[in-house]
């Protein structure tokens, strides 16, 4: 280790390196240490390539940080690890209004992407509520997702090209500007959602998108889980392709969220079992309006809906959202368990049944919160025990992913492996799929310096 943190400081300079006690010490926010034996802070491509060589080198572990505001310990770091964060990359390059593209540095925030891609007219549409915080490197290694994946997908669809740094220092230009490209392999695919287990991604091209002209927010409340589902059908329909956020609140988060935490009004007073968080992006301000105000009109005569509430203004409209993406009420709760996961949405009820009452039995002073993008089927559950043992945790996570079984369900939605789901990935991929995982990583980075030990163990 003194040997490869004394060349990395001969070659990157003093400010690129922050060695010892002195080097990054961060809490996740799930709780688990993310400590390092060195910083290492590059500011080009050149240099995270000079880095990886000589790391790969001398067999030295690497684990790439972007945000750190994972929720699986993919950027959990040993003391006998280098943390390899692109914070000083942080520039946005190029703005193409044209073809609607726009080439960043992978340490930029996605907050300051959504503002730059607005201030040109356009829109970069993924979006989550660590905006401020998370890079666009780190939301492109964990292919992130959120509350547009409805209408726009997940990240791999809103990257058109890469730089990535391979585990020996070679560095992998493709920065494909092009909607429609066939020529071979489109390469990128391997390095989205790899977890920083492949290379570490440096520059990116992201497609970008017609600002909306128009945006209307409504909560709406419904008593029964088929009318939730049918719902989103009709609002699908009769919004002509518009949706592009279908949020559902179950009452005990809901419930938490506003009246029992009192850190949110409720603008939807009532006992409904769900409330849905439904908005609207068109083109058409007046007309677009009109529409939406007529669906959920129309939906409540048919009895899909009991009662809705749309906001009149950009406050009202933060309200909402801030009721759905306050995750921090939760920590009110010690232990707390965030589980991420995905099924088909007609399985979603006696999926959950199953859930309850097995929690119920293994822990009876258990609270489940559960609130989803449910049009795309995820489901975010977070399970306070209510009481504390060695083996909780690992009970709790069999109850979870075991219901899961199958459904054809993931035990990951858009949190992505880690550490802390790599015990259950044969729950939701097969055997020949984590073998040739498994060969990729051998293949790509054949000394295993890059983010070791997370997703799945070496073959």
């Amino acid at each position: 280790m003194s040997s490869v943190v004394s060349e990395l400081r001969r070659i990157l300079g003093e400010r690129a390196l922050v060695p010892g006690a002195d080097a990054r010490q961060r809490v996740g926010w799930t709780g688990e240490a993310v400590s390092a034996a060195a910083l290492v802070r590059p500011a080009t491509t050149e240099e995270v390539a000079a880095t990886l060589a000589v790391c790969n080198a001398a067999g030295q572990a690497v684990v790439p940080h972007g945000g750190l505001t994972g929720l699986v310990g993919g950027a959990s770091t040993g003391p006998d690890e280098l943390a390899l964060s692109l914070e000083r990359m942080a520039a946005i390059e190029d703005i193409d209004t044209t073809g609607r593209t726009m080439t960043v540095q992978a340490g930029v925030p996605l907050q300051t992407v959504q503002e730059q891609a607005s201030e040109a007219g356009l829109m970069f549409p993924l979006d989550l509520g660590a905006r401020g915080s998370c890079t666009i490197g780190g939301n492109a290694a964990t292919n992130a997702g959120g509350v547009r994946v409805i209408r726009y997908g997940m990240m791999r669809q809103n990257v058109l090209g890469l730089e990535v740094v391979l585990a020996d220092g070679r560095i992998l230009s493709s920065l494909n500007r092009m909607l429609k490209n066939n020529a071979g392999y489109d390469l990128k695919q391997l390095f989205i959602g790899s977890e920083g287990t492949l290379g570490v991604i440096t520059r990116l091209v992201l497609r970008l998108v017609e600002m909306p002209r128009s945006r209307d927010t409504a909560l709406v409340g419904i008593r029964e889980f088929d009318r939730v589902a049918r719902f989103l059908r009709y609002a699908d329909a009769s919004l002509g392709g518009r949706l592009s956020a279908f949020e559902v609140m179950w009452r005990d988060h809901y419930v938490l969220a506003t009246r029992e935490s009192g850190r949110h009004a409720s603008p939807l007073p009532g006992d409904y079992a769900y409330r849905v968080l439904l908005e609207s992006l068109g083109s058409e301000p007046e007309s677009d309006r009109e529409d939406f105000e007529s669906a959920l009109a129309s939906a409540l005569e048919q009895g899909l809906i009991e009662d809705a509430v749309i906001a009149k203004s950009a406050a009202e409209r933060d309200a909402m959202w801030a009721i759905r993406e306050d995750v921090e009420v939760l920590l009110r709760f010690d232990p707390i368990f965030l589980f991420d996961v995905s099924l088909p949405i007609r399985d979603m009820p006696a999926y959950l049944d199953g859930v309850r009452a097995a929690l119920d039995a293994a822990c009876p002073q258990n609270r489940c919160f559960v609130f989803g993008h449910l049009g795309d089927g995820n489901l975010h559950l977070s399970i306070a025990p209510g009481e504390r043992d060695a083996g909780l945790q690992e009970r709790v996570e069999r109850i979870v992913y075991g219901q899961l079984e199958g459904l054809g369900g993931s035990i990951s939605a858009e949190h992505g492996i880690g550490l802390a789901k790599k015990p259950h990935l044969p729950l939701a991929r097969s055997e020949v799929e984590i073998g040739l995982m498994r060969a990729l990583k051998t293949v790509l980075d054949p000394n295993g310096i890059l983010n070791p030990g997370k997703m799945f163990d070496p073959a």
